[in-house]
C-alpha cells in the first residue's frame, strides 16, 4: 500500500497557520517588551526568549502555501459559511487546532500559558490572540455549552474544575480529519451509519416524493414518515434526496450517537435518514439538537408525543409502495434475461436497495447451479430479501407444485388462475385505475376453497403460491386461539401485520374455526366471540397480502366474510374419470406392473384426491416391502384400507 504524501487537501488549513503564526509572534513580542520576566531562563520552565524567536522564525517555504491553497478547496471557509460561524469561532477554531497540525505551536502555547506543560490553546489565550478583553461577556459566550461551536460538536472546552480563562481547548479528531480533506466517517459510528443510496428500484408515489423533495430543499427539516411496509419510509426518503440533490446518511441507532451521527452530517453537508421500529428513543434524541440538519424518521409506529419534548416533527403518512416496475428489475439484471420478466417479478414489493440485491442473488444462484439466469432463480432471490417474521406463528411450505398437480375440473382450474392474475395485477386495477373501494381498505387479495375433506384445497393455495412465486405460510390455529379474552385478537393481529409487511400467501387451514358464523348474544361467551369475528371483518378490509380459507363446510363461514372475499372456489367431489386421472397422476413415478388395470379401481371406490393418494401410498409400501413392482392387489388393498379408515362399507365385502 503507498501513502500519498502530498500536501495539497491541507494547503489551505496550512496558509492559515502561516497566519496564525504572525499573530503568537506579535503577542510574543508584546509580552517580551512589557514583561520584566521575559528574559528569565526559568520563565516557562526552560523555554526563553531566544528560544521562542526561534521557534517562531521562518518555516521551509513559506512564501509557497498561499499559493498552493488556492488551488484547492478551503474547507475551514466552507464549513463556516455552511455552519453560520462567525470570524470570532472560526478563529477560535483554528487557533485551538494549531497545535494538532504545527508541532511548533505546542511550546509557543506553554510559554504564551506561562506554564510549558499546558500546550494547547486556552480560553484566554485564544481571547488574547483575537485581540478580546477576558472580561467580555459576548466573547466569553463563544465558549459556553450552548454556543455554536460547542453544540455543533466542533470544539471541546476542557477541565471544567480550572478557571474558565485557564480551561484547555481541543477540536476533535474527527473534525480535524475532515479539515484535512479525510471524509470516512468516525470509527465510533461502524455498523450503524452508511450512505443512502437509491438505486432507481423503487416505486413511489411520485406526487408525495416531490413535495417532500421541495420541503427538503426549502430547508432543514425533521419529519417523521409513517410506513405500512418495512422499507415504504426508507425508499420514500431516498427518492426525496434524490431529487433535492441532498445526500444522506442512513443511520440505525443507537441514540447514544446521535450527537456523533449529526457532526457527521455538518460536516459533510449531508441529510440523515433514520430507519427504526423503535423510534422512541432516537425522536427525542435528534428533536434537541438537530435544529440545523434535514432528518427523516421512517418507522411503522404511529407517531407519539411524548416522544419530543421540544418540537414536534412533521408527521407524514407514506403511500403504499407498488410493485417495482420490469423496468426497474431489467435496470440491475442482464440483458435479455430469456423469460417473461413482467410475470415473474410482479408479486415483489421490494424496495431500496433489495431489489438490487436480489438481482445479485439471483445471478450467483445461477453462476452455482451453473445454468443461465431462470425465472426461478429470481423468484427464490426476490423470496430471500422479503423478511418475514411469520414463522413464530405459522408453518412456512416451500411450494414444490405446479398447474400438473392438479386434477380438477375446468371451472375451478379457471378460478384458481383468476386468484393468481388478480395477485399480479392489483396493483394497476385497485391503484392506477382507481377502483379501491376506500374507506381504508387495503390491496389484498381474498379467496376462500371449499369443499370436502382430500378434494385438493391446500394443495391449489400451494400450486397458486408458486405460480406466484412466494411461500405459502399455514397459519397454526393452536398458536392464534386463545381462552383468555382479546389474545386471539392480538395474536391474529401479529399475523395479519407481518404479512402485511411480506411477499408470501397466508393460508388459514380449516378457517371456519375462526371464520365462524356470529350468533345471537345469550351470554358473555357469545358476546365476545362475536367481537372476534367483527375485528377480523375489520382487518380482512385493511389487508394489503394475499391470504386463502380452506373449509369443509362453507356454511359455516358467517356472509360477512364471504362479502370481503375476492373468490369462492368450489372443489367439487371427483367423479370417475377424475379419479382414474388422480390415480395415474399418484402412480406417474411409482414402478407398477404393466398389467394393472386402473378404471376398476376409480369405479368401485369412491375415494377424493387425497385419499387415492394415501392409498398409493400404501401400496407403495407394501411392494417396497417385497422388493417388488406395485400390483393391482396393494392397490386394491390401499383402498380398502382408506374405505376402513373413512368407516365406510368396503365394496364385495358385504
Amino acid at each position: 500500500m503507498t501513502l500519498s504524501l502530498s500536501p495539497e487537501p491541507a494547503a489551505p488549513l496550512l496558509a492559515r497557520l502561516s497566519a496564525l503564526r504572525d499573530r503568537v509572534a506579535a503577542l510574543a513580542e508584546h509580552r517580551a517588551t512589557d514583561d520584566p520576566t521575559a528574559t528569565d531562563p526559568l520563565r516557562g520552565l526552560y523555554l526563553s526568549e531566544e528560544a521562542v524567536r526561534h521557534l517562531l522564525s521562518p518555516q521551509p517555504a513559506p512564501d509557497e502555501l498561499p499559493a498552493l491553497a488556492e488551488d484547492f478547496p478551503d474547507r475551514l471557509t466552507d464549513l463556516a459559511v455552511r455552519l453560520a460561524l462567525t470570524p470570532l469561532d472560526t478563529t477560535i477554531l483554528l487557533i485551538a487546532l494549531a497545535p494538532d497540525l504545527d508541532r511548533t505551536f505546542e511550546p509557543l502555547y506553554g510559554y504564551l500559558n506561562d506554564d510549558v506543560g499546558r500546550r494547547r490553546a486556552t480560553v484566554g489565550l485564544a481571547l488574547d490572540l483575537y485581540g478580546l478583553p477576558a472580561h467580555l461577556a459576548a466573547a466569553r459566550a463563544r465558549f459556553h455549552p450552548t454556543a455554536p461551536l460547542t453544540a455543533l460538536g466542533l470544539l471541546t472546552v476542557e477541565e471544567p474544575e480550572r478557571p474558565f480563562l485557564s480551561r484547555s481547548l481541543r477540536v476533535p479528531d474527527r473534525v480535524l480529519a475532515h479539515l484535512l480533506g479525510d471524509d470516512t466517517p468516525d470509527a465510533a459510528l461502524t455498523g450503524s451509519l452508511r450512505p443512502l443510496s437509491y438505486d432507481g428500484g423503487e416505486v413511489v408515489d411520485e406526487e408525495f416524493v416531490g413535495r417532500l423533495a421541495a420541503r427538503i430543499a426549502a430547508g432543514p427539516l425533521f419529519a417523521c414518515l409513517r410506513e405500512r411496509r418495512e422499507g415504504e419510509g426508507l425508499g420514500c426518503a431516498a427518492a426525496a434526496m434524490r431529487l433535492a440533490g441532498l445526500a444522506a446518511w442512513h443511520f440505525t441507532g443507537p441514540e447514544e450517537r446521535v450527537p456523533e451521527v449529526l457532526r457527521e452530517a455538518r460536516l459533510s453537508g449531508r441529510a440523515v435518514v433514520v430507519d427504526t421500529g423503535q423510534p422512541g428513543p432516537l425522536v427525542s434524541a435528534l428533536s434537541a439538537a438537530a435544529t440545523d440538519v434535514t432528518v427523516l424518521v421512517a418507522t411503522p409506529r404511529p407517531y407519539d408525543p411524548d416522544w419530543c419534548d421540544h418540537r414536534d416533527p412533521l408527521v407524514l403518512d407514506v403511500p403504499s409502495r407498488r410493485a417495482a416496475a420490469p423496468d426497474a428489475w431489467a435496470a440491475v439484471l442482464p440483458d435479455d434475461p430469456g423469460f417473461d420478466l413482467a410475470a415473474t417479478v410482479a408479486p415483489y414489493h421490494l424496495g431500496g436497495d433489495r431489489l438490487a440485491r436480489a438481482a445479485r442473488a439471483a445471478q450467483d444462484l445461477a453462476a452455482f447451479d451453473g445454468t443461465p439466469l431462470t425465472a426461478a432463480h429470481l423468484r427464490l432471490a426476490a423470496r430471500q430479501q422479503s423478511a418475514s417474521g411469520l414463522e413464530q406463528h405459522a408453518r412456512r411450505i416451500r411450494p414444490a407444485v405446479d398447474w400438473r398437480d392438479l386434477v380438477l375440473p375446468e371451472r375451478p382450474l379457471t378460478e384458481l388462475r383468476e386468484l393468481a392474475l388478480r395477485a399480479r395485477h392489483r396493483d394497476r386495477v385497485l391503484g392506477d385505475w382507481r377502483l379501491s373501494a376506500g374507506g381504508g381498505r387495503g390491496r389484498g387479495v381474498l379467496g376462500l376453497f371449499a369443499g370436502e375433506s382430500g378434494t385438493g384445497k391446500t394443495l391449489s393455495a400451494e400450486v397458486v403460491a408458486a405460480e406466484l412465486g412466494l411461500d405459502l405460510y399455514v397459519v397454526q390455529l393452536s398458536s392464534v386461539v386463545d381462552k383468555y379474552v382479546g389474545e386471539t385478537e392480538k395474536n391474529l393481529e401479529r399475523i395479519f401485520t407481518e404479512a402485511d409487511r411480506t411477499d408470501a400467501v397466508l393460508l388459514f387451514d380449516e378457517a371456519d374455526a375462526v371464520f365462524g358464523k356470529r350468533s345471537e348474544v345469550k351470554d358473555a361467551h357469545d358476546r365476545y366471540a362475536n367481537l372476534e369475528s367483527a375485528y377480523l371483518l375489520q382487518r380482512l378490509e385493511a389487508f394489503d397480502g394475499i391470504a386463502l380459507l380452506t373449509t369443509n363446510l362453507r356454511a359455516n363461514i358467517d356472509e360477512a366474510f364471504t362479502r370481503r372475499l375476492d373468490l369462492v372456489v368450489d372443489f367439487p367431489f371427483p367423479d370417475e374419470e377424475q379419479r382414474l386421472a388422480l390415480w395415474r397422476h399418484g402412480l406417474a413415478h411409482v414402478p407398477t406392473e404393466e398389467a394393472v388395470e386402473l378404471r376398476p379401481l376409480a369405479g368401485e371406490f369412491e375415494l377424493a384426491g387425497g385419499s387415492i393418494r394415501s392409498a398409493v401410498v400404501t401400496a407403495a409400501y407394501l411392494a417396497a416391502g417385497r422388493g417388488q413392482q406395485v400390483t393391482a392387489a396393494d392397490l386394491l388393498e390401499g383402498a380398502r384400507r382408506e374405505y376402513r379408515k373413512a368407516g365406510r362399507l368396503v365394496p364385495g365385502t358385504w
